[in-house]
């Protein structure tokens, strides 16, 4: 199987979507077959093989550096300080650009939790709190969006 640019971009929306064997079996071929792109993304596929998504380490988009492995988030060189969830949530929106993830799919890639046992209001508030953290500066870009009634997305300034 031969893995395109476009279908490791694919391939990246879809394993947040499958379960821990299959983004086993996914990142061992990975291993065994590198990728690489021109995209403007690092990737770099981990000896672990337990995750694919551990397998994308560092996204840098304007002033905004993340890096997956060691959980680092940096806005201008200056290290942010993000809770678990806060972090999982960056991660998800960040490697989907201007795809828009509805409240009940962010429940179940980031909590892994039924919709029915929390509210809007939890990632609301998450959110709220992470672009509040990524605004050091007033000129700042705003890297998440709303979509009213539906949930939210990473747009690139």
């Amino acid at each position: 199987m031969d893995l395109s640019e476009s279908g490791v971009q694919i391939g990246e929306k879809l394993a947040l979507l499958l379960d821990e064997k299959q983004r086993k079996e996914l990142a061992k071929y990975l291993l065994d077959n590198p990728v690489e792109t021109n995209a403007g993304v690092t990737y770099q596929h981990l000896r672990h093989g337990w995750q694919l998504i551990d397998s994308l380490t560092e996204i840098q988009e304007g002033n905004l550096y993340l890096c997956v492995e060691q959980r680092i988030v940096k806005v201008r060189e200056e290290k942010i300080e993000l809770t678990a969830k806060e972090f999982d949530i960056l991660s998800l929106l960040i490697m989907n650009p201007n795809r828009v993830f509805t409240y009940e799919l962010i429940m179940d890639l980031v909590w892994k939790e039924d919709y029915a046992y929390y509210s809007r209001k939890a990632i609301n508030n998450h959110v709220c709190n992470l672009r509040k953290k990524l605004k050091i500066d007033p000129g700042d870009p705003d890297y998440i969006k709303s979509v009213t009634g539906i949930g939210y997305k990473f747009v690139l300034p």
